[in-house]
């Protein structure tokens, strides 16, 4: 089952992403290098700040733009070029395999950059929030873009991927841990049950309210509902 954001102050956060990386996509300088416009002439809508969260358990959804243009052929690498300027290496090598016949490159590495953006206001504002975000993939194709176009953010991504999503998790799945939520709903409840089917371990919290678990060696699934996503504490292993 997939959980809302926190009423309040992760909406607010994730609205004012957008908002502000509205107002960025104008061609100016990244701190990971120059931003490529696309031309005036080509009409660029930027993708929407969050994308639905998965079901239990399941991989981040794939974003809105890839999805929609899977089955289309995409252009080949050597006509990766904008209408007007250039390149850099890192930025093509985002785009490969990305670019629909018929579509210019410059408005597919936009969506990137925003989702640069994003991040990077996300993680002055809250960083959990930030993480969270890549963990549940509200925040979509964070991967690429992060190691192409913003590498910078490259702790945020290995934090997320010792982190789960609300859902349920057995057997492999299961990484013994100390683990906080991030951001969690007025809902938030969880569930560590060993090898014998007994819980071992269950609690809730309301209003929002932090909560850090201990998931041990021994426990064989995990479930969790309304806690949006849990953030390793420290060391997992």
């Amino acid at each position: 089952m997939t959980h809302p954001l926190r009423a309040g102050a992760v909406a607010v956060v994730l609205t004012a992403a957008l908002a502000a990386c509205g107002s960025s996509a104008d061609g100016r300088a990244t701190a990971d290098g120059p931003r490529t416009s696309a031309p005036a002439s080509v009409p660029v809508s930027a993708p929407p700040a969050v994308a639905p969260s998965a079901g239990p358990g399941t991989a981040p959804a794939r974003p809105p733009t890839a999805a929609a243009s899977d089955e289309q052929p995409k252009l080949p690498v050597g006509e990766l070029t904008p209408a007007a300027g250039s390149f850099t290496e890192k930025e093509k090598e985002y785009l490969v395999d990305r670019v629909p016949r018929g579509m210019d490159p410059a408005a597919v590495l936009q969506t990137g950059q925003e989702t640069c953006d994003r991040l990077t206001f996300l993680v002055k504002a809250d960083r959990d929030t930030a993480v969270g975000a890549i963990v549940t993939g509200e925040i979509a194709d964070a991967e690429a873009a992060v190691e192409h176009l913003c590498v910078r953010h490259r702790d945020l991504l290995r934090e997320a991927a010792q982190g789960y999503p609300d859902g349920t998790y057995e057997g492999a799945r299961v990484r013994p841990g100390r683990y906080r939520a991030a951001t969690p709903t007025d809902s938030c409840a969880w569930r560590i049950t060993g090898s014998n089917g007994q819980v071992s371990a269950s609690g809730s919290t309301t209003a929002g309210k932090r909560a850090v678990i201990t998931v041990p060696g021994a426990a064989r699934a995990f479930t969790s509902t309304g806690c949006y996503a849990w953030l390793p504490e420290g060391g997992t292993g």
